[in-house]
């Protein structure tokens, strides 16, 4: 198995700054996606410092032991995921420290996705309404559920998606990493195939182009292209926010 990856990031036509923050780290299998919030550079120093943490949880010596009692009935895949919710929380703990050293940054915070190859597993984590996708067999799966209001609404059945895309509390998140304090990331593990792409993106991405455009997209280009492709599509359908985009590929 060999991993391709490539990514684009660009601020978009509406914002002078860029607030995404991401990371390829081909060799150890490490791919993560940040879109930080708050004014003043805010958003920017909220996704560096989550990415900068979940970094070093996952691929350094940091010792998630603290965060279970008993972890002895945990198989190798649990404890994948325990090290992902870990390092999100110490990313959250690292955003709010920073908050509380300059008040200026007061109620900065980032959504997060994460995506852990190993042994032949993909391995997710998510915080917020960053995505991580996947194409297989000619079909794109979306992995991870957004942490937001509206999509509350839509489980509930009170809103449809199409409804969702529109409406004006769209992006309003009920989990953020650092803004909310703890978090209660969703994770996932799930085997890998030949040929599999890994697509982790912001929400400058998935607004203006639904899931349909997306494979679309994806199905007419090769891979190596994708994430530059995927960027400039946003932002000729008129994405008002950053945009960063993360291919995967699973070589055979």
């Amino acid at each position: 198995m060999q991993l391709d990856a490539v990514a684009r990031t660009d601020p978009g036509p509406v914002r002078e700054a860029n607030e995404d923050c991401f990371l390829v780290d081909v060799e150890a299998g490490l791919f993560v996606v940040a879109d930080g919030m708050g004014g003043h550079a805010s958003g920017e120093i909220a996704s560096a410092i989550a990415v900068e943490a979940v970094q070093s949880v996952l691929l350094g010596d940091v010792n998630p032991d603290e965060t279970r009692l008993d972890r002895s009935s945990m198989d190798q895949e649990e404890e994948i995921r325990e090290r992902l919710r870990y390092a999100m929380n110490q990313a959250s703990i690292s955003i709010r420290q920073a908050a509380l050293a300059n008040p200026v940054h007061a109620g900065m915070g980032t959504t997060l996705a994460v995506l852990l190859i190993e042994n032949e597993e993909a391995h997710l984590g998510h915080v917020g309404d960053s995505r991580i996708y996947l194409f297989r067999d000619d079909k794109l799966h979306r992995l991870t559920r957004d942490h937001t209001v509206v999509q509350q609404e839509i489980d509930a059945g009170t809103l449809t998606p199409e409804l969702a895309r529109i409406v004006p509390h769209k992006n309003i998140l009920t989990q953020s990493v650092g803004y909310h304090g703890p978090v209660e990331p969703d994770t996932s593990t799930r085997p890998i195939d030949d040929g599999d792409i890994f697509i982790l993106c912001s929400d400058g991405l998935t607004d203006p182009l639904d899931d349909a455009a997306l494979a679309d997209i994806i199905r007419a280009h090769e891979p190596e292209d994708l994430a530059e492709v995927l960027v400039h599509q946003a932002i000729e359908n008129g994405t008002e926010d950053n945009v960063t985009v993360v291919v995967v590929h699973v070589q055979p």
